[in-house]
């Protein structure tokens, strides 16, 4: 197994890096271009940048860049090397990005009183950069890394206690900059999350669909015949009648969902049938096989 992780990690080792590089800088430039000007909190390392700069004036890098390093020695000694390893990269780059790109507000500037508008950017763009970063197999670090220790000893949920953290930093900018403030921080967060999502597993672009039904060879000639598509036939037991049943597995383009839903209707009304999305197929032929 440990081969497998290694071989994962060595994979496209500088595309990756690359495109880490492009997602921390776009994320520095979206905090120095909306987010320190206009006061959101969005939680995390920068949330917390923003509500000590106005404080007391600590500079916004020098504060990611030390909370990040901190929080990374706590990984490094709770999580170990290889848990840590990923979020190495961001620790640094990020708070020097953030430097580099601080001057850029009086360079380009925004109208800052639509801030709906500046938060379903933010949000957007933001929720892009994340993606990339997941999706390259390296982590921005920061607070997140309390709730993986917190995971590892007290097995207490990562997206929970993340939540709880962004929300004190949150409440805390509440407090300095206003609560509606907050909301945008919210609006913020949700969009972001939706973002990182359609970056992680895309759009589906398929749609596999589980029928049970007793028009077998009605259903078989139908998704070969007419569609031109293979399909995956395995036996289940009911859970309550203990009745064994025979079920159709077949990856449909979303284009032929509906031809494929009033089919099975049309030709068995008592069907029973579960569609999903599907992110991401994989065929050993190249013609469809499912």
């Amino acid at each position: 197994m440990k081969k497998v992780i290694d071989k994962i990690k060595k994979k496209h080792l500088m595309k990756r890096f690359v495109l880490l590089t492009i997602a921390l800088l776009i994320s520095a430039i979206l905090f120095n271009l909306f987010l320190l000007p206009s006061k959101i909190v969005s939680g995390g390392t920068p949330g917390l940048s923003i509500i000590l700069d106005y404080a007391f004036g600590f500079k916004p890098s020098l504060v990611v860049f030390w909370v990040s390093l901190i929080l990374l020695l706590f990984s490094f000694f709770f999580l170990g090397v290889e848990k840590t390893s990923g979020s190495v990269l961001a620790t640094f780059i990020y708070p020097l990005f953030i430097d580099l790109t601080a001057p850029i507000g009086s360079v380009i500037k925004f109208d800052m009183t639509d801030l709906v508008l500046i938060s379903i950017i933010v949000g957007v763009i933001g929720g892009i950069a994340n993606g990339i970063i997941f999706k390259t197999g390296f982590t921005n670090g920061g607070l997140a890394i309390i709730s993986q220790i917190l995971y590892q000893y007290f097995r207490i949920s990562i997206s929970k206690s993340n939540f709880v953290l962004n929300g004190l930093v949150m409440l805390v900018g509440g407090i300095y900059f206003g609560w509606t403030n907050v909301m945008y921080a919210i609006i913020i967060l949700y969009i972001n999350s939706l973002m990182v999502d359609r970056v992680l597993l895309g759009i589906g672009k398929n749609k596999t669909f589980y029928v049970i039904t007793s028009e077998e060879e009605k259903v078989e000639n139908f998704l070969m015949q007419v569609l031109g598509r293979k399909f995956t036939i395995f036996q289940v037991t009911g859970g309550f009648k203990k009745k064994k049943n025979h079920v159709f597995m077949c990856v449909v383009p979303t284009r032929d969902y509906f031809k494929v839903t009033e089919a099975i209707r049309i030709i068995d009304k008592d069907a029973f049938f579960v569609v999903t999305d599907s992110y991401e197929v994989s065929y050993k032929q190249k013609t469809t096989n499912c």
